[in-house]
């Protein structure tokens, strides 16, 4: 969907035309009352179900998302779009800047995750529809189901925020700052201007990847899925190939990471991350960025996640239980780590499964023949 208006963003700058490319899975009901929007993870995109175009494998989260999975492609219209400043089709650092006629690079102004929750709205407005029977994502997902029920409390029914914060702590700015450092030092990276160069930072992007994925994982899913095992050979190396399984696994990871992603979206999305924090938009109290909301709220947290610890969820419900809001909280105990939200566990499908029939009956959702 193009947009020839400008969006005004958060660091008042403003973006000309702009684009967001956007899935749409399920039929929409005459109403209009049974749209699910899913919003993806820092690395994720439009492709939350069915085979992804580009990589040939299933959507992000087909655990999730599809004929009668929890978020039921039967009975609900779900749709996820790219966030603003991604690098799968909507309007990021890789595109044209129409002023240059070439790829905006670090000319493409910085934005946050309420910028990209209000492209999504301009998206929902061209579509005729004012209101969002739920929103749904984990981790950055789960910020930006936030800031909608935030920022938009009187067209949210329901919000369910997995695996996710209203802000992010020194620890996981300081992991970002990492990768975003691995990859301004690659020589290919060119100050920005690869893609004008004919280059691209892999290496640096590569190792970014491969620091975050760390994060996504828990010592107890390292343990149990490679211990110390080593990778096709019978005795180490003594030297700096992979000799251990993980040591493979993250280079597979990083290597494939660069096929698919852009290393410019790479710096401003995890900027935009590190710069989300609803309590200090809300004169430092939490609590108000939701007081008086009418949304439904569930929040889902898992027991190995260091990298958005259930003691972040805990401070959201607590600032809605502090206002009265409408509010559910499952902690699920895996050893999955963070990456639990985009793989089967029973426990957060049935919470989902249940938590989206009550609203739909709320709303008046029957069946998917309605």
């Amino acid at each position: 969907m193009a947009f020839d208006t400008p969006l005004a963003l958060e660091n008042g700058a403003e973006l000309g035309a702009f684009t967001v490319a956007y899935e749409t899975y399920g039929a929409l009901n005459t109403a209009k009352s049974n749209v699910v929007l899913v919003t993806h993870a820092f690395t994720g995109d439009q492709f939350v179900a069915g085979t992804h175009p580009i990589t040939g494998k299933p959507g992000w989260w087909e655990e999730v998302v599809g004929p009668g999975k929890p978020v039921d492609t039967d009975r609900f219209y779900v749709i996820c779009t790219n966030i603003l400043g991604g690098c799968m089709g909507s309007t990021g650092p890789r595109e044209i800047d129409p002023k240059t006629n070439e790829p905006f690079a670090l000319k493409f102004p910085g934005v946050t995750i309420g910028d990209m929750v209000n492209a999504q709205a301009h998206l929902l407005d061209a579509l005729g529809i004012e209101k969002l029977m739920a929103v749904i994502g984990g981790s950055m997902g789960g910020m930006q189901v936030l800031e909608w029920a935030s920022r938009y409390p009187t067209r949210v029914a329901s919000a369910i925020c997995i695996a996710a914060a209203a802000r992010h702590t020194p620890q996981n700015i300081a992991f970002h700052e990492v990768g975003r450092q691995a990859i301004m030092a690659d020589p290919d990276w060119n100050e920005g201007n690869y893609l004008a160069q004919g280059t691209v930072p892999e290496r640096g992007l590569s190792i970014a990847r491969m620091t975050a994925h760390i994060t996504y994982l828990s010592e107890g899913a390292i343990e149990r899925k490679f211990g110390r095992n080593l990778q096709g050979k019978d005795k180490i190396s003594y030297g700096f190939e992979a000799d251990f399984q993980v040591e493979s696994y993250l280079r597979h990871q990083g290597k494939s990471f660069t096929q698919r992603f852009d290393a410019n979206s790479y710096l401003y999305i995890t900027r935009a991350m590190d710069y989300f924090d609803l309590a200090a938009r809300n004169g430092g109290i939490l609590a108000e960025a939701f007081r008086g909301s009418p949304t439904r709220f569930c929040l889902i947290s898992f027991t190995s996640d260091w990298l958005f610890p259930t003691e972040e969820t805990r401070r959201v419900v607590h600032a809605l239980n502090s206002v009265a809001a409408n509010v559910s909280f499952v902690e699920i105990e895996t050893d999955k780590g963070h990456d639990a939200f985009l793989l089967d566990e029973p426990v957060m499908a049935d919470t989902i499964t249940g938590f989206l029939n009550s609203v739909a009956n709320d709303v008046g959702i029957e069946d998917k023949g309605q």
